[in-house]
């Protein structure tokens, strides 16, 4: 719309209100991460404050927006002439998820750089948003390297752009925005570390909010030129008020104490690295100068920290994003000011701190599920005759906990695919490398250098070429082509029956496929599960790139009834052939977790068979897991794997430093060699 949404407008948010405000007041802060559900005003918040920031002063002409007060001296559209620089409105440019890097960093022209030997660049989205916003809606779908462009040149203030032997080097200094769904899938904590500040954002649950959102949006939409009118004045005080901050910015003062509260804050929570010190520091002087201080106070860090840390301290990558805000309060009293010059004052807090020093929670508090260790189901009896319970269906088992994840080895599909970039399986990507080359299919992106040459070679006489150089022409060009890896959609299907609970077993498959979904989080894969137990199976979790639900929907996983085998391989089949209409490029991979005993249903064993052949017939990867233990073993899974003509691991093969699949894989790696 023309009439954009007033920022003055949005009810509640004040978080994300005050974030956003503080990166327009000092773009070095590094940005806002915006996570919530939908529907939640993240995109109307961003595109509402492109409208409160000041104009800025431009050179005629140029392409990268150089301030006529200092223009960048290795612009390439340089030298400027200050003489009769304009204004204009700062712009707020989006990035689409699909964007590809020439797009984002901007491109040579290939075919005059070789035809007419013009080394001419076109300038990229990051030029675009010099001085202003870049946008990032779903950024946490975004390609990893391209996220690591955009947040290099936030973080260097410029753009470099390689190309053939071609430098380009432009000013892109911005205000940079990214806003996810975690539902979605989360960012990898190195790119999270790169975003400044981060806001948790969620549906307001008092229904007189609710009711004002709704009649302001529903006012908005009905004219939006009205709405706005009504919050003009709104609008310009605070527009003013970012003016002033800004100015009044450099003479904020910055005191050692205040340093010190800083650091000692973020090795409380221990954060890696030095970032999150220099972003509380740059948060806390932008806070002061929007209150109009030229002095940073305890409080300014303590906010500083709650915006710029909870997104830092994740350990674990299913560890949710927060800040134990006792813990920051005690750390911030610790490392205050001293004053000894008002001693009655002083005094108090030494009297209120005795009680505290001899037991303080000290943080533990957030932790409480490792402190209890596991909990183990109370069983009696043999385990066959608990096997048996189980098998019958007699009583449903506690969810067991699961045991310590562990580094995988690598689980791929064969062959080479197309699909979203990742890191499992083999595909032919635009990043990787060179493996041939090809006649471009639309616009040239990846020039393959020694081919075009070979095919410009043969033509050069009959084109009257001279001494100067070889004569190129648009038929010569080819693309690169490139190999990489891309993401699966890796659907677990987990035998929950009461096999699988005897002998304590549930626990270490649980911690297996929690070692799976792990791997599944760092390799950028879309995940599923399907369960099985008593008489029928269900979709635990539709495929989604959320792995942190999935593993949510491990932990609470029950077990016991019999073992419905047929009846769960059904489901994933059906799982995938949805999945395929909606996402056909990528390509699946079937983890069966199991024993492979089927006791469910008419002729489990056949049943089981039949559907176990589907995946054969369509030729889709699949991996069994073999979880039978004890010093007597039925090898049903390997059966089960011949079936579904995949490969078969133990618990303890799947592990990467395993001795025994490293084993298995030498024996394999013969076996293939003497066939």
């Amino acid at each position: 719309m023309n009439t954009p949404y007033p920022f003055t407008a949005l009810v509640g948010q004040d978080d994300l209100r005050l974030a956003l405000v503080l990166n327009a007041v000092s773009p070095a802060v590094g940005g806002v991460l915006v996570r919530g559900e939908k529907g939640t005003a993240k995109s109307t918040a961003v595109r509402a404050l492109s409208a409160l920031l000041p104009e800025v002063a431009v050179v005629p002409g140029c392409r990268f927006s150089c301030d006529p007060g200092a223009p960048d001296a290795q612009c390439p559209d340089g030298p400027h002439d200050a003489a009769g620089a304009t204004t204009r409105a700062a712009r707020m440019v989006e990035l689409p998820v699909g964007a590809s890097e020439d797009r984002l960093v901007g491109a040579l022209d290939i075919e005059r750089a070789l035809a007419e030997g013009v080394k001419a660049f076109e300038p990229g989205l990051l030029a675009d948003a010099h001085r202003g916003i870049l946008y990032v809606d779903e950024v946490n779908l975004l390609h990893d390297h391209l996220v690591d462009l955009l947040l290099d040149a936030a973080a260097m203030g410029a753009s470099y752009v390689e190309r053939e032997g071609v430098s380009v080097r432009h000013a892109a200094r911005f205000l940079l925005v990214g806003t996810m769904n975690p539902e979605e899938g989360e960012l990898r904590p190195q790119l999270l570390d790169r975003f400044g500040l981060t806001v948790e954002v969620s549906a307001s649950r008092e229904p007189d909010q609710r009711v004002e959102v709704v009649k302001r949006r529903l006012a908005y939409d009905a004219d939006p030129a009205a709405f706005a009118a009504r919050w003009e004045a709104e609008e310009q005080a605070v527009r003013a008020r970012i003016v002033a901050a800004r100015a009044l910015l450099p003479a904020v003062r910055l005191g050692d104490g205040v340093l010190r509260q800083i650091a000692a804050t973020c090795a409380a929570f221990e954060v890696d690295g030095m970032r999150a010190d220099i972003v509380m520091a740059r948060t806390a002087t932008a806070l002061a100068a929007w209150a109009g201080r030229e002095d940073v106070t305890a409080e300014d860090v303590r906010q500083a920290a709650l915006l710029a840390l909870p997104h830092r301290r994740r350990r674990n990558p299913f560890d949710a994003p927060g800040l134990d805000e006792d813990k920051l309060d005690e750390t911030l009293e610790e490392f205050g000011p001293e004053e000894p010059e008002e001693p009655e004052e002083s005094d108090e807090p030494e009297g209120d701190d005795d009680p505290d020093g001899g037991g303080g929670p000290g943080g533990g508090g957030g932790r409480p599920s490792e402190d209890q260790g596991p909990e183990v189901p109370p069983q009696s009896g043999s385990s066959e005759e608990r096997e048996q319970q189980g098998s019958s269906g007699a009583g449903e088992q506690k969810p067991a906990a699961a045991a310590e994840p562990f580094r995988t080895k690598l689980l791929s599909v064969p062959g080479t695919g197309s699909g979203a970039a990742g890191r499992r399986s083999r595909a032919r990507t635009d990043h990787g490398r060179t493996t041939g080359a090809r006649r471009p299919r639309g616009a040239l992106t990846k020039l393959h250098l020694a081919a075009t040459v070979q095919a410009a070679a043969p033509h050069q006489q009959a084109r009257g070429r001279s001494g100067r150089g070889l004569v190129v022409r648009r038929d010569d060009l080819r693309q690169a082509v490139r190999e990489g890896r891309e993401g699966n959609l890796v659907l677990f299907v987990v035998d929950a029956s009461g096999s699988m609970a005897a002998r304590q077993r549930m626990s270490a498959v649980k911690g297996a496929v929690l070692s799976l979904l792990l791997d599944a989080y760092q390799r950028r894969d879309k995940v599923g599960l399907v369960t099985f137990r008593g008489a029928a199976a269900e979709v635990a979790l539709p495929p989604t790139s959320s792995v942190d639900a999935a593993a949510v929907r491990l932990q609470a996983l029950p077990t016991g009834g019999r073992t419905p085998l047929a009846a769960g391989l059904l489901k994933a089949h059906e799982v995938l052939r949805v999945e395929r209409l909606r996402d056909p490029v990528r390509r699946p991979l079937v983890v069966v977790v199991t024993d492979g005993r089927a006791t469910g249903g008419p002729e489990p064993v056949a049943q089981a068979a039949r559907a176990a052949g589907l995946f054969a017939a369509e030729s889709i990867a699949s991996v069994t897991v073999d979880c039978e233990s004890g010093p007597v073993r039925l090898g049903l899974a390997g059966q089960l794997a011949q079936g579904l003509g995949g490969a078969v691991v133990t618990l303890d093969e799947l592990r990467a430093d395993s001795l025994a699949g490293l084993v298995k894989d030498v024996q394999d790696h013969r076996n293939r060699r003497a066939a």
